[in-house]
């Protein structure tokens, strides 16, 4: 009894109390607002050969640079990168597709595994984001970092891994990319799931899925499934080229349509495009809170909308206390 009482105390954890008055309150930092926040763990998955590696790397790139993808990514100054990868040679494949993509490679690091294999609790991630001082950290595949004893359909064990790499994020504001390949169920593509134990999914505050566009064979899209921090993104799309990639931009489809290998029922930009050219066949100027309305009546959002005003080369212009949009130049089909 004496000798269990002893045990019982080892293992018992002294009580710390936190009070929230003593909490200090503060923002979340964007890498590209709202689908990748530093000092959390963001999740990008779909089926291999989709596009996952290629976005990352495009990614990769144009930060080692100074440069985002978007407006959204703002990016004030070269970005640090600790990139490993499970699959892809880095001599063959992925040296030449970050020089395709004009990366600055002095910036893209990767902790070398010749001696031993790398997993998601080994220290060697918290010494080489000190050392580099990295905001970014990618893993890609997941599955292939989880160590040899890991079980990442165990509720388990995929809580404690998935918990002490978000703590290593937040400690050193890092973006932690986790690139996970998708489980399909059933053979029905329509019920695809995500790699593993919920817990992955739920640790994550963003879940990105990229996959491909029905009926466009070199587009991909991304789209938001997941995000605790902000309100949705706008899905995203971009071309698999020659040169290798092409960012769209904003791109109107779901994901059910993108899981379930479903053309999107219309491409809203396009219909916004439409809709501003017929005006502009009977209109020179309209007051821009009537074009609203008729957007809102195709289910047409404000963001698409002025997106189609941009591309169309309309400007606005305030005639008392008005705005109208001068549709007297619009560019032609």
């Amino acid at each position: 009894m004496e000798e269990f009482m002893e045990q019982r105390n080892e293992n018992k954890t002294e009580l710390k109390m936190i009070k929230m008055s003593d909490v200090q309150s503060q923002t979340v930092d964007w890498l590209w607002y709202p689908f990748i926040p530093y000092g959390k763990l963001t999740i990008i998955q779909g089926d291999p050969g989709d596009g996952k590696t290629t976005l990352i790397l495009n990614i990769a790139a144009r930060l080692s640079k100074g440069e985002g993808l978007d407006n959204d990514m703002k990016v004030t100054e070269p970005v640090k990168i600790i990139y490993q990868t499970a699959e892809d040679g880095l001599a063959d494949t992925v040296k030449p597709r970050l020089e395709l993509a004009e990366a600055v490679c002095e910036r893209i690091m990767v902790i070398d595994e010749t001696e031993k294999s790398l997993s998601m609790i080994d220290e060697r991630l918290e010494t080489a984001i000190k050392r580099t001082g990295a905001r970014v950290l990618i893993l890609d595949p997941i599955q292939a970092y989880l160590g040899g004893t890991m079980d990442m359909n165990r509720a388990n064990e995929a809580r404690d891994m998935t918990k002490r790499l978000s703590l290593l994020a937040e400690k050193y504001k890092c973006a932690i990319l986790l690139i996970g390949h998708m489980n399909k169920a059933g053979g029905n593509k329509a019920a695809y799931r995500g790699m593993g134990s919920i817990d992955f999914f739920a640790v994550a505050r963003s879940v990105l899925l990229v996959g491909r566009i029905e009926g466009e064979p070199d587009l991909r899209a991304v789209v938001q499934i997941k995000n605790n921090l902000a309100a949705f993104g706008h899905s995203k799309a971009f071309r698999l080229i020659e040169t290798g990639f092409e960012w769209i931009g904003d791109y109107e489809i779901t994901a059910d349509e993108v899981l379930g290998g479903i053309a999107p029922k219309v491409n809203k930009l396009e219909q916004a495009k439409k809709m501003l050219r017929e005006l502009a066949e009977t209109s020179n100027s309209v007051q821009s809170s009537e074009i609203f309305d008729m957007a809102e009546e195709l289910n047409i959002s404000k963001r698409t909308l002025e997106n189609a005003k941009k591309e169309l080369g309309i400007k606005a212009r305030r005639i008392g206390n008005s705005w109208y949009w001068d549709l007297d130049k619009v560019k032609p089909e």
